[in-house]
């Protein structure tokens, strides 16, 4: 049962970085073939970015080491793919957002308010004019003039408050729209950290990408690791009797047991190697010579115990009669 959960956490993790990279290398690309090859080559590093320790974990030193630097450069990659997918996302939606909001426009005014600033400059330098002046006789005639001058100065104040109020009015909506287009959490985050809400949003993709990625390659080495095989108890053959007849033991010895680790001798009529000092030679230490020069396992305690199911004492009498085999 939890190997099929893992299993299935590791395919859906796996399932979700390689729909993120198609995404994003879709979205990257220009024409038909350059999208194609941008998702191709986010696919595969995705894939090797999961599989890679699994696969090397028993592999030699050197190779390890090779598999790990590619390892963090396809993580790199991948995270920076992912990151793109959630930039482009979080952008598309505050877009809709923005657009869910209707944007009242203000009628745009006939002048702008430098042109009407400047004719109120000038009405007010005339009026300063009329105000000095002395009245020679047509009092009425200046008294009029200055009635005129000071009626435009209002209706020219008035103009230039309603263009500063439709400024205003723009100046909202495009805030207002602004702030719909940033993401709330990325923009009370931002605001915490003291950073741009651009700076957050790239955090967060990367931080989202990371544990993505560190999830994917944790659960595919839980699920590839090798099963343990149990141990192999051959049946306990006693001597040959003098009849002629061999009689076989009236039990199997259980699996694991002291007794099972003490009887493991090489068959009646099986030949055996002889040690130097006499000590006869255990079948299994041929059965790890020849895999150990076949390459399939390496000549240490945790191998050979994996190889052949054995107890942990059983494995260092065996490793230590492969090391006396050798030096002969």
């Amino acid at each position: 049962m939890i190997r099929l959960s893992c299993w299935v956490l590791s395919i859906g993790a796996t399932g979700t970085a390689i729909c993120l990279s198609v995404l994003a290398g879709w979205q990257r690309g220009g024409s038909l073939a350059e999208r194609l090859v941008w998702v191709a080559i986010g696919v595969v590093l995705v894939v090797s970015a999961h599989l890679l320790p699994a696969l090397v974990r028993d592999s030699p030193y050197r190779m390890r080491a090779v598999a790990g630097v590619l390892w963090a450069t396809c993580m790199l990659t991948a995270c920076y793919g992912h990151a793109t997918f959630f930039l482009l996302a979080q952008r598309h939606a505050g877009e809709l957002r923005a657009a869910a909001v209707p944007v009242t426009e203000a009628p745009l005014a006939g002048r702008s308010l430098t042109v009407v600033m400047a004719e109120r400059a000038g009405v007010t330098a005339r009026l300063g004019a009329t105000n000095v002046q002395r009245c020679a006789g047509n009092c009425t005639s200046l008294e009029a003039r200055r009635v005129a001058l000071t009626a435009k100065l209002e209706a020219l104040e008035a103009e230039a408050e309603d263009i500063r109020r439709q400024q205003a009015a723009g100046d909202r909506a495009v805030t207002r729209h602004d702030a719909l287009v940033v993401d709330p959490v990325t923009a009370r985050l931002a605001a915490l950290l003291g950073t741009t809400d651009a700076r957050a949003d790239l955090l967060s993709g990367l931080a989202f990408a990371a544990v993505l990625e560190g999830v994917a390659c944790l659960l595919w080495t839980l699920t590839l690791r090798p099963r343990a095989t149990a141990p192999r108890v051959p049946p306990v053959v006693a001597p040959v009797t003098p009849s002629g007849s061999a009689v076989m033991a009236s039990h199997v010895p259980e699996s694991g047991s002291h007794e099972c680790e003490a009887e493991r001798h090489a068959p009646v009529g099986e030949p055996v190697t002889p040690l130097l000092g006499g000590e006869s030679l255990d079948p299994d230490v041929m059965q790890l010579s020849q895999a150990i020069a076949a390459g399939l396992i390496r000549p240490t305690v945790v191998d050979i115990r994996r190889h052949l199911g054995c107890s942990q004492a059983r494995a260092a009498a065996l490793r230590r009669q492969l090391a006396v085999l050798d030096s002969t």
